[in-house]
């Protein structure tokens, strides 16, 4: 009976260790632009197969199931597949995880399997990635034209990303991946209203839509990478059948296309023939200083404006700063910009206006300024002069000069008595007691004063120390007024401004909404604060100045364009403080 017993464990043993159930998938890295199959075999006909929830992935297709059986020299062999095909909804490493069965009563599980999503890449038309019942003459392809691939530092280059299509309709579309402008100024151009044009792609009559226009400024020479933008397209194509009508039955479906990247080789300017004090300006400019006047008295003010007009990276670079005499004042520039921005660049007019009051009569001059840009169509720097500025003030006091030698004799003479005391502080001879006296009597009752108040001190540190969320809270106030005073300490240097404003701006929202740096993504801020009544346009605000900060580090910066930041900074905190329930 024993021999019988072993027998059948080993029997059972070899049976069970036969089933297999394994998971495949048709690649572990791929686009975000791909799609992906996953195959669930096994060798046993199992029972309550459970497919996994597919997170970070849309099915596209699937479950489909295929079963195959065949006898080779007397033994059997079976199989049984379930296929599904995935699109993925975003990037990074994404986990599968296990499916299972059960045969026999015990329950089978496929290992986990995990998959890298990258960027989007270029590939070839796949007759599997189309909705079935087309003919295969189906044309939908997402092209990025680019005006130009080897600009100079800040020359102004235009992206239109362009649907093609043909043989197929196209019902809607959605973003799976936005294209990135690294080390780019950029900027979106409105396209007001989607129009079907006819054109012609790689030879063949197409159709076309213009989805995206976007204007750029490279911040950096060399070569650099423009990231693909990426579209879920949902498509209707007609099929070869017909209906009882004789109506041509058509199919819908979803396909991903992608623009694919872009390399942008940016020439740097000349450095050889670079002028003494230019500032990064580039296209064509006009250079203009103006006074609102040149005669005036003692105590009234003059505007003086300095400003650049054309067509040029408009935004991206600083005005020259004026010098005057001692005897004219002047105060810090207000900064003003009417500029607009089309797929030609950007043209128009930036201008710092300083207020000068002159503090004695007399003639002055304002010497003459320099503005250097650099010119593209003659590819060389350009330097505009302008003229000397004569400021005649008629009345008021007259600068005059004193005599050294008076000067010196007349701090001689009010230095000479400086040793004698004009006051004298007279001691009594006799001393008081220590006993009885007011100290004697204050260290006498000081402990029945002080040991009260270290126990309410020692109780009141308790009750902080305890509380976890309100330490937490004070601590990101503390920071954030940290922060925004070291943004005002940097006030000249802009990297380190717009670093420390940006820690202030996240510190405060920590402060007042209790998240973590995890949880801030603009949805998720928009989100909290509005449902603790903070205004819209505040919200908004808020939420453009922290994007200005991380753009703000690339693009040059005026001195008056960083003193707005920051007050911009210290009203939104102070608005969002009020308005915060």
């Amino acid at each position: 009976m024993k021999r019988y017993l072993i027998l059948f464990l080993i029997t059972f043993q070899g049976l069970m260790a036969q089933v297999q159930f394994e998971a495949r998938v048709s690649k572990n890295t791929l686009g975000i632009n791909e799609r992906l199959r996953i195959d669930f075999i096994m060798n046993v006909d199992g029972d309550n197969f459970e497919q996994p929830a597919f997170e970070g992935f849309r099915m596209v297709a699937g479950p489909s199931q295929q079963i195959s059986q065949s006898w080779i020299n007397g033994r059997s062999s079976f199989q049984k597949i379930y296929s599904y095909i995935l699109q993925p909804e975003r990037k990074g490493s994404i986990t599968i995880k296990s499916s299972a069965i059960e045969y026999n009563g015990q329950v089978y599980k496929t290992s986990p399997i995990k998959v890298t999503v990258t960027n989007a890449v270029a590939q070839e038309r796949d007759p599997n990635d189309r909705p079935q019942g087309g003919n295969g003459n189906e044309l939908l392809q997402l092209v990025a034209e680019v005006s130009k691939t080897n600009p100079y530092l800040n020359e102004p280059i235009t992206v239109v990303y362009k649907l093609y299509f043909n043989y197929i309709n196209v019902t809607g579309f959605k973003e799976l991946a936005k294209p990135k402008y690294n080390d780019f100024w950029n900027q979106n151009i409105d396209v007001k209203q989607l129009s079907v044009e006819q054109g012609s792609f790689q030879g063949q009559q197409a159709y076309y839509v213009i989805l995206k226009k976007t204007i750029l400024y490279p911040q950096k020479s060399g070569r650099l990478t423009i990231q693909p933008l990426s579209l879920d397209i949902g498509v209707e194509m007609a099929t070869n059948r017909r209906d009882m009508f004789g109506q041509m039955i058509t199919t819908e479906g979803n396909r991903v296309v992608s623009a694919g990247s872009r390399t942008i080789n940016v020439r740097p300017l000349p450095e050889s023939s670079k002028p003494e004090g230019f500032t990064g300006g580039v296209g064509k400019l006009n250079f203009v200083v103006t006074p609102s006047k040149t005669k005036l008295k003692s105590g009234e003010s003059l505007d003086l404006i300095v400003s650049a007009q054309g067509t040029g990276n408009m935004k991206l670079f600083t005005l020259p700063k004026p010098v005057v005499p001692n005897a004219l004042e002047m105060y810090d520039p207000v900064h003003d910009e009417s500029v607009s921005t089309s797929l030609s660049g950007m043209s128009g007019r930036i201008s710092d206006k300083y207020t000068i009051v002159p503090q004695y009569k007399g003639k002055y001059a304002i010497k003459p300024m320099q503005f250097s840009y650099f010119d593209l169509s003659t590819g060389s720097y350009k330097t505009i002069t302008s003229k000397e500025i004569m400021i005649d003030v008629l009345d008021g006091p007259t600068l005059a000069e004193e005599n050294p030698s008076t000067a010196a004799k007349s701090m001689a003479t009010q230095d000479q008595f400086t040793h004698i005391k004009t006051r004298t502080v007279l001691t009594g001879i006799a001393k008081n007691d220590f006993y009885g006296s007011n100290l004697y009597l204050g260290l006498l009752f000081a402990p029945f004063i002080i040991i009260p108040l270290i126990i309410l001190v020692k109780k009141r540190k308790e009750a902080i120390d305890s509380d976890v969320t309100g330490n937490r809270i004070r601590m990101n106030n503390k920071l954030a007024k940290k922060y925004l005073s070291q943004a005002k300490k940097h006030l000249n240097n802009k990297e380190p401004f717009y670093i420390a404003l940006e820690k202030a701006m996240h510190n405060f929202l920590k402060a007042k909404l209790h998240i973590e740096t995890s949880e801030m993504s603009k949805a998720n801020i928009r989100e909290l604060l509005l449902s603790r009544n903070a205004k819209e346009e505040t919200v908004q605000s808020f939420i453009e100045l922290t994007e200005n900060c991380e753009f703000a580090r690339y693009a040059p910066a005026s001195s008056a364009s960083i003193q707005q930041d920051y007050d911009k900074a210290v009203l939104i905190i102070s608005e969002l403080e009020k308005q915060i329930v």
